[in-house]
């Protein structure tokens, strides 16, 4: 396919060009780049010095068409594998020293088109490896000696439009370059080129473009160009002659290419110049020639290896045999763009072996009969001339032609029989003329024609077998025409056919239909977009257009302009189980069908941009998971909602411009685990705490996200203008590190705390949870105030049961007569004991708690005494006797605050040390029962040891 036709590819580069321009490096939010297969793309974007934001991995620096005025000397420190730096069109007229010292691994350097006036010595140093150097358009008109002394390894150099005016400057720049193969120095400003200037330099030189330079002298005289092999002096017309001087023989024998284009050269410097290139010059060039043009193109063609002669612009208008009578070696003759209107029939006899003939830009009204006498043609070339018919012996005799160029002539019609001869024919060209039918001149000839471009012609019907006989044809063009109808059959033959152009035609839905295309087995690639194909509704076709195209991958079939909407029926793509391209953008869509790609498994780029779709099912994508490459901009998508029921883990790259999404949301993009490359940009952004997520998502991801700083909020409405980037949201998130580390401290501390009080207080803590439950019982029963049924209830362990029934029960009830509350006895069955304990303290006048140390380790008995203590010192009454049947020591005590309290300022029974003395015991123990209940009455000595208060 010829790239170059008419900017095709222009209409359709996302398409394709981005689908292969998608890389692996980390991605990241750039103010003014973007990053794609490892290059950074800086260019037009009114940068006004290096940005500092790109990565240091890149390989490729694009800073062109800026407004960048000096370079500083730390603007490229971390780019050490840079392979490539673009700073054309600037206006840098500053580069600070070692600017470029770091940049050990650059091959190419271009500064071209900015406003350097000098170039200092070591303004490129540490380029040890830079192969190719471009300096053009500049103000440079000096240059110092050291300045290119760094540069060892440059092959390529081109100073050309700058001021160095002298052939010494370009000795400066060259002596130090000993591998320098092709240098540039067109219009310098030279009018002298004396050899012995650069006598001391080393000269490698295979290619030497000395062109649009007003020499008035050239003078060799020493044998300083041994390889070169191109030599191009020539540039734009001119009055004065050139004095041509060479002395030394063998100084330019190796040169094969000679360009003397707009030189008047004197017979005698004529004779001199084609004299040095006698032995070796096969291309001449003498475009645009002053003189007498005859006369040199005699002495040229003396040159017996010469095979290649171009003579345009020498506004040549008759064409005859004598003109060109020695030139019998030339197989290649250009005469494009002169003003030729006739040609003798008789004029290229002397071309024994002419392969490329060029007529192309010039008056001719028909095909030249001359041509039919070169029989060994290859390549015809007659395009942008008159020609306005072809005759059926036009083309006779020229069996060997495989190029024959025809555009931009007025051709209407074709017979059948014009191409009859050419059998060997490969690529024909008819594009830009005024055809209108085929007429079958592709029924039954050119068998090996493997291109035809009938692009901008008047083609309105495609009849039935018109491409039968073309059997070879791989890629066929018929864009911009008026084609509205595709007969059946019409690609009839074409089997190994593998790229098909229609676009911009007045096709419609109805002419693409599957008995259209099921000749083109092979076809790779269909170009439908700019016609008028439209479908009403989802309806399933009787017979998918694409079904036999089992092998195509790319289908393009955007900007459809007809009126109304388009709704793709369920089995549009039925067929296509190789897709990998599809392209429908600007088509009117709406919707799309939850099934429209079933058929298309391998689908790896979509783009729907351009269609009010509103809304996308998730279902949508299930058939293509190998999707890589999605285009929904300007599709009126009020978010990516869609996206987070999808499967796209292998997407790279998303394109959503200019819809209305205003929040981006964790759950969206982390369905696209693989998205390299997201384009926003155009959106409507809401700026408030629901983008915070996004906000932090793009300064930490390695998604490239586009243009992201001029990304702008649209609501709130006093927000309105402000860059996204710009909004605080330090209010909205929550700081994860403090509260971890908050919490940690709060963790450690609090583990401290327990252990220290599970050390030190632990009994404290069980007194005190005690003394809680005992309170809560207590304030349940104290307004109660029951009568006094008992005059004392006894509190006591099972392990001293033994003791309470043996010595203190018959004590008291049977020889003192006192009537005591105890547990086994007096408790009311079914009631919880808590309440009987309560219940029994508060109906009995005094409370005997006989304590032991498994009294004071039984939770029960704790809770009566407690419940005791309450009573004691809540109410002010003598209510509490205590009776201790062992020794105990304070520290066996200390859970038990209150009863450490009391017993500091109460008296109490101790069995123990009655132990000499039982009866007075007893007595003291009836004393206690007996004296009332109020508490400042008088302390009794129960012991024979008190207690200090």
């Amino acid at each position: 396919m010829d790239m170059g036709r008419n900017g095709l590819f222009s209409r359709i580069s996302f398409c394709f060009v981005f689908t292969f321009m998608i890389n692996t490096c980390a991605g990241f939010v750039l103010k003014d780049c973007r990053i794609s297969r490892g290059a950074a793309i800086c260019s037009a974007s009114k940068l006004t010095a290096v940005p500092r934001d790109i990565p240091a991995t890149v390989k490729s620096f694009d800073l062109a068409v800026n407004k960048i005025s000096k370079i500083r000397a730390d603007d490229f420190t971390n780019y050490t594998l840079l392979l490539q730096l673009d700073m054309k069109r600037n206006i840098i007229s500053q580069i600070g020293k070692g600017a470029f010292a770091n940049l050990r691994s650059l091959q190419k350097l271009n500064l071209n088109n900015n406003r350097l006036p000098h170039l200092e010595e070591d303004v490129f140093h540490g380029l040890s490896n830079l192969t190719e150097l471009r300096i053009t358009s500049n103000y440079i008109k000096t240059v110092d000696s050291n300045a290119f002394k760094p540069l060892r390894n440059l092959n390529i150099l081109d100073l050309s439009f700058n001021r160095l005016q002298h052939l010494r400057t370009v000795h400066y720049v060259i002596q130090h370059l000993p591998n320098l193969q092709f240098l540039f120095v067109k219009k310098i400003g030279l009018t002298i080129f004396r050899s012995w200037e650069l006598t001391n330099s080393t000269l490698s030189l295979a290619y030497l473009d000395l062109s649009q330079n007003d020499i008035d002298v050239f003078s060799i005289s020493a044998n300083i160009f041994q390889n070169l092999t191109w030599l191009n002096i020539g540039g734009a017309p001119r009055k004065h002659k050139m004095l041509w001087k060479v002395s030394e023989e063998k100084a330019l024998r190796r040169v094969t290419t000679l360009d003397i284009g707009g030189h008047h050269l004197a017979q005698k410097d004529a004779t001199v110049l084609f004299q040095s290139f006698n032995f070796s010059l096969s291309t001449l060039r003498m475009n645009a020639m002053r003189g007498n043009l005859r006369e040199l193109i005699n002495m040229s063609c003396t040159i017996p290896t010469l095979t290649l002669l171009q003579l345009r612009r020498n506004s040549l208008r008759l064409v005859n045999s004598s003109l060109f009578q020695p030139c019998t070696t030339v197989t290649e003759l250009d005469l494009g763009d002169n003003l030729i209107f006739n040609i003798s029939n008789d004029s290229f006899v002397v071309f024994l072996g002419l392969k490329s003939l060029t007529l192309s830009q010039n008056r001719l009204s028909f095909v030249p009969p001359a041509v039919r006498n070169l029989t060994r043609l290859q390549e015809l070339d007659l395009s942008s001339n008159n020609i306005s018919s072809l005759g059926c012996q036009d083309f006779a005799e020229l069996g060997k032609l495989q190029v024959l160029g025809l555009y931009q002539n007025k051709i209407r019609t074709i017979k059948q029989c014009v191409f009859k001869d050419l059998t060997n024919l490969r690529v024909l060209k008819l594009q830009a003329n005024q055809i209108t039918k085929l007429n079958s001149a592709f029924k039954r000839y050119l068998s090996n024609l493997r291109q035809l471009k009938l692009d901008k012609n008047r083609l309105t019907t495609i009849e039935q077998g018109e491409f039968e006989g073309l059997r070879s044809l791989q890629n066929l063009s018929m864009m911009n025409n008026q084609i509205s109808q595709l007969k059946i059959g019409c690609f009839l033959g074409l089997t190994n056919l593998t790229d098909i152009l229609l676009q911009s035609n007045e096709i419609q839905a109805t002419d693409i239909t599957a008995a259209v295309f099921s000749d083109l087995v092979n076809l790779r690639r269909l170009f439908l977009l700019d016609n008028r194909i439209k479908f009403k509704n989802h309806s399933v076709l009787p017979s998918a257009p694409f079904s036999r195209l089992s092998r195509l991958e790319a289908l393009v079939m955007a900007g459809q302009h007809s009126r109304g909407r388009c709704q793709f029926p369920v089995n549009f793509l039925q067929g296509l189980t190789n897709l990998l391209i599809f392209d429908a953008r600007n088509t009117q869509l709406f919707p799309l069908h939850q099934d429209t790609f079933t058929y298309t498994p391998r689908l790896q780029t979509l783009d729907i941009s351009s269609n009010e779709l509103t809304d996308i099912s998730p279902r949508l994508f299930d058939p293509i998971q190998n999707l890589r490459s999605l285009y929904i901009s300007r599709t009126s998508l009020q978010s990516l909602d869609f996206l987070k029921d999808t499967n796209l883990t292998n997407l790279e790259f998303l394109q959503a411009r200019r819809n209305q999404y205003s929040v981006i949301t964790k759950e969206q993009m982390s369905s696209l685990p693989g998205l390299v490359y997201l384009d926003l940009q155009g959106n409507s952004f809401l700026c408030d705490c629901d983008n915070t997520w996004f906000l932090q998502w793009m300064n930490k991801t390695e998604t490239q996200v586009f243009d992201a700083y001029n990304f702008v909020c649209n609501y709130p409405l006093h927000l309105k203008g402000m860059k996204l980037l710009d909004l605080d949201v330090g209010s909205c998130s929550i700081d994860i590190e403090f509260i971890l580390y908050t919490s940690t401290s709060c963790a450690i501390l609090l583990f401290q705390l327990v252990a220290f009080t599970y050390h030190f207080l632990r009994w404290h803590l069980a007194y005190a949870y005690h003394l809680f439950l005992a309170f809560l019982n207590e304030r349940k029963y104290q307004d109660k105030q029951p009568e006094c049924l008992y005059d004392a209830f006894v509190s006591y362990n099972a392990h001293d049961e033994g003791w309470v029934f043996r010595e203190l029960v018959p004590k008291l009830e049977e020889q003192q007569g006192w009537k005591l509350c105890l547990h086994h006895r007096d408790f009311e069955p079914g009631k919880p004991v808590i309440e009987n304990v309560t219940e029994a303290i508060y109906a009995s006048r005094k409370t005997i708690c006989v304590i032991s140390r498994k009294y004071l380790e039984s939770e029960w008995c704790s809770r009566e005494i407690q419940l005791a203590s309450f009573r004691l010192f809540d109410e002010h009454k003598d209510v509490l006797i205590l009776v201790f049947l062992e020794d105990l020591d304070v520290w066996e005590l200390s859970p038990y605050y209150r009863m450490r309290k009391l017993l500091k300022k109460w008296t109490f029974l101790s069995w123990p040390k009655a132990a000499p003395c039982p009866d007075l015991f007893w007595e003291k123990l009836r004393q206690a029962l007996k004296t009332g209940d109020e508490a400042g009455g008088e302390l009794l000595l129960l012991t024979v040891e008190e207690r200090d208060a």
